[in-house]
This record gives C-alpha cells, structure tokens and sequence, in this order.
C-alpha cells in the first residue's frame, strides 16, 4: 500500500454534537483515531432561547475534518453525525446563513406549538418543524428567496461538498416532525399549513449508502454514511438487532432500542411516553427505533461543580460519592428542566428529599448519580411497556459513563447488567459503521453487532428503592403548574 493511498476500509467521521465538533479516523477494527475538536459552544441569549453560529460551525467542520485527514487519512469514506432537530437557514447563492442556528434545545416556537395544537397540528418545540417555519417567516416572509433550511447534516454535507449536495438522511429527517408516516418522504399537508415550499427543504437519502464526494476535502472522498447522534450512537454500540439497546447519559440521556422493520405504533407518543424513531434507512429499507428521553443527565453533575461549588471537576463526583456506601436515604430527581419520559413534566422541578443534620457532601453527590441512574430505570420500563420487549442487559456511553459509582447505580436501579462502551462518544463510532457498510468494510449487520467488546461489564449489586423512589417523583411533579399543563 502506497503513503497516499487509504488504510483498508478506513472512513473519516465528521461528528457536529451540541457544544463542539469533533473529526476522526474509525478503522477497519472499530478503533477510533486522529481524533480532533473544536469547540462551538451555544448561547443563550435570553431564558428558553438557544443558538449558535452556522458559520462558526462550518469552519469547525472543514477544521477537524482536513486535521484528522492530515494525522490519519486518507480513507476510503465519510460519515456525517449531529445533533438532531438544530435548524439553519441559509442562502442557496451564497451559501451564508440568513440567521442563527436555533438549537434544539431552544423554546422560542412553544406559543407556535400550542397554536397549531388547536387546530389539529402537533409539533413539540424540540423538532424541527416549528424552527423551519419560523426561521423562514423571519429571512424570507413571502418565500420569495429559495432558502435552503435544514438541520445540521444538511448544513454539514453542504459544506463538505463545496455547495454540491443538499440532503439529509432518513433518521434526521425522522425527528422534524414533517414527514409522512413511514419516514421517505416530506409531508406536503404539512408543508402546506406551516407555509414550507418543498423546494427549501433536502433531498431525503439513505443513512447508508453513496451520497456523493467531499470536494471540500483532499482527494474528495465519497459521503456514504449520515445519521442522527442517539441512532449513530446505537449502531456504534453494536445494538443493530432488534431488542439490543442502549443509554446515552450526556448532558441529557437517551435510551434507544432497535425493533426492525416494522414501524411502531403509535405514530407519535406510547402511553408510557416513548416515541418511534427511524434508526437508519438502507438500500431504502428503513430499520425502526423506539427513544426515551431525560431531559437532564449530566446536566445535574454540572450543577454541583458550576453552581453549587460542591465538586471541582465532573470527574471527582466519583470520588467524593464513593466515599459512602449508600446515600443514607436522601433522594434526588434530577427535573431541573422537568421530566420527560414517561411522565412528560415540564413543570416538574429540581427535589432533594431525606436530608438531617447528618448528610454530608458524599451523601449529597451519591443521591444525585443516583438519582440520574433512577431516570435511567424509569426509561428502561417506558420502553418495555410500549415495545413488548424485555432488555435483559444495557450498553451505556456518554459522558457519565465513564464514572464507576454512577454505573454502578445504573446496574442498581435497572437490576439488569451493564456493559460500558469502549468509546465514550459512539456517535463517531456508529457514523463510520454506516459508512462503511456502503463501501463495503463491514458486510452486514452481523458484522457489525460482532465488533461489541465493552470495556466493562457491571452487575447489580443490590436494588435501589424503586418505590420511595417513584414517591420522590410524585413530590416534584407539578411544581409549576403552568408549564406542567402543557403537552405536546
């Protein structure tokens, strides 16, 4: 093998999360190198907004990518993985945003939401939807421009491509909330009430399979893998079978399961609070999903160490929390932005119940990793009330779970064992499987679901109380009332 010519199979993955982006070379061993990143960070610039800067994020993009090229390239592919339902609106001519990014955590549309709830429409603030329409009643009120809006694999393939390709794969376009049922194409009933011309949208294409060449990038490798972060991180976990499942504990937390080709009903919201998703399309036959969500995970760990001053870094919460054997019954619900699955609480805030004169700061820390790990649990029986399925065992990546207390408790809460991702970000992992399924590094699914090797495998040691916990719940339920009435 010649010095220019690409490792066997190797893919480079352009990975867009909420605060950064990151670039690396997966390999043909499922290992992950050249890794690069730039920060992007989000603003707020006031309560419930959240943007961030289009162009500041391309330049990130073409960044990390010719950085992991330059240490690792060069490869055979691309894959592309982001943050989903993040919305920007830019010029077709020009390629330059026409506005800022609304993130997906942003909650300026709600009034929007609620509005078009009363005449029939349903659209939570979190997708798409309600940023598309906005953004364009905003740059262009009489849809005169031709915009290109998008979510963030759009914007990132666009640039990629030199302006050469405006998609998005199966499984972002799952979660705008303006597609037809079975996820192939855009709604035009849809596209009609929110006043979205059809034209300003992508072209839905497969999560894996060819899509065209990074001109942007030395030696214009082909684009062949697109997908969502919690379905990328899905397929990097191995979980490409159907009952496999995992638990991303990042800032927020995810539980995402692979149920096969048939969708799953309902269409929109199961009654314990999860909803279907497409994990991938490919060679156009989509492979169906169920999420559950917690709004708050790491969230949580952050407010002791940036608000409370309780710890230093994320890190000693470990520490400091491995320093009691239990947390002497205080209790934590981790609602500092409400609860979502399966209660869908938005009012629900913030509790801390059980503290004497006796609780220190080990007792404190050790309620709130247990807390997160009680949501976790309460994720795992949504989703097996909804699906039919039994997950007897748990994969979890993110940030949390490089920490061995809170896993630990994720094993006690679940009573199921848990087996640690070898990756912390999976995300990166699982874009370079789809990818290299197109190309033909891995052969099938089975190939894919062999390369799982976790870095540990944590049994449950004793049971967390489930019962004084779902009291704990009811106590934070509803504190504001308003916001606890609403419901998307």
């Amino acid at each position: 093998m010649s010095a220019t010519s690409p490792a066997p199979g190797s893919i480079l993955v352009v990975d867009v999360g909420t605060s950064g982006v990151r670039g690396a070379v997966v390999r043909r061993d499922a290992t992950v190198t050249a890794v690069h990143h730039r920060p992007v960070l989000p603003v707020s610039p006031a309560p419930g907004l959240v943007e961030f800067d289009p162009a500041l994020m391309a330049r990130a993009v073409l960044g990390v990518a010719r950085d992991a090229l330059a240490e690792g390239g060069p490869v055979a592919a691309v894959g592309v993985t982001n943050q989903r339902a993040s919305t920007i609106a830019w010029d077709r001519t020009t390629g330059e945003p026409v506005g800022p990014g609304l993130g997906w955590q942003d909650l300026r549309t709600v009034g929007d939401c609620l509005v078009w709830q009363g005449e029939g429409l349903h659209f939570a603030p979190n997708e798409s939807a309600s940023k598309v329409a906005h953004l364009l009643d905003l740059a262009d009120p009489d849809r005169s421009r031709g915009l290109c809006v998008g979510t963030v694999d759009a914007w990132v393939t666009w640039h990629l491509s030199d302006g050469e390709l405006f998609v998005t794969d199966a499984s972002n376009a799952g979660v705008t909330g303006l597609v037809v049922a079975d996820g192939s194409d855009w709604d035009d009933k849809v596209l009609d009430a929110l006043r979205i011309p059809r034209a300003c949208l992508p072209t839905i294409v497969d999560s894996s399979g060819p899509v065209g060449p990074a001109r942007a990038l030395d030696g214009s490798p082909p684009i062949t893998g697109i997908a969502g972060d919690q379905q990328a991180s899905l397929v990097g976990q191995g979980c490409v079978l159907p009952g496999l499942a995992k638990i991303t504990f990042g800032t927020g937390g995810m539980l995402d399961v692979c149920v096969g080709p048939d969708r799953p009903l309902p269409a929109r919201q199961g009654r314990a609070g999860t909803f279907p998703i497409v994990a991938w399309r490919r060679q156009g036959a989509t492979v169906w999903g169920v999420e559950a969500i917690m709004l708050a995970a790491g969230t949580n760990v952050e407010w002791l160490r940036d608000d409370l001053g309780v710890i230093d870094s994320a890190e000693r919460s470990h520490d400091v929390a491995a320093q009691c054997e239990t947390a002497d019954g205080v209790v934590y619900v981790p609602a500092l932005l409400g609860l979502g699955t399966p209660r869908w609480d938005y009012g629900a805030r913030g509790t801390l119940l059980g503290i004497t004169r006796g609780t220190g700061r080990p007792q404190l820390v050790r309620a709130v990793l247990e807390g997160v790990a009680q949501r976790g649990a309460d994720l795992v029986e949504a989703t097996e009330a909804d699906t039919g399925l039994s997950l007897d065992r748990l994969r979890v990546d993110g940030g949390m779970s490089g920490n061995p207390t809170f896993v630990q408790a994720v094993a006690d809460a679940t009573g199921r064992p848990v087996e640690v991702s070898p990756e912390r970000e999976a995300t990166t992992l699982g874009a370079g499987f789809l990818a290299g399924l197109a190309i033909g590094t891995w052969d099938g699914w089975d190939d894919l679901a062999a390369t799982w090797r976790p870095d540990a495998v944590v049994e449950p040691r004793r049971q967390l109380d489930r019962d004084r916990w779902r009291s704990a719940l009811d106590r934070a339920a509803g504190w504001e009332p308003d916001l606890s009435a609403i419901s998307f």
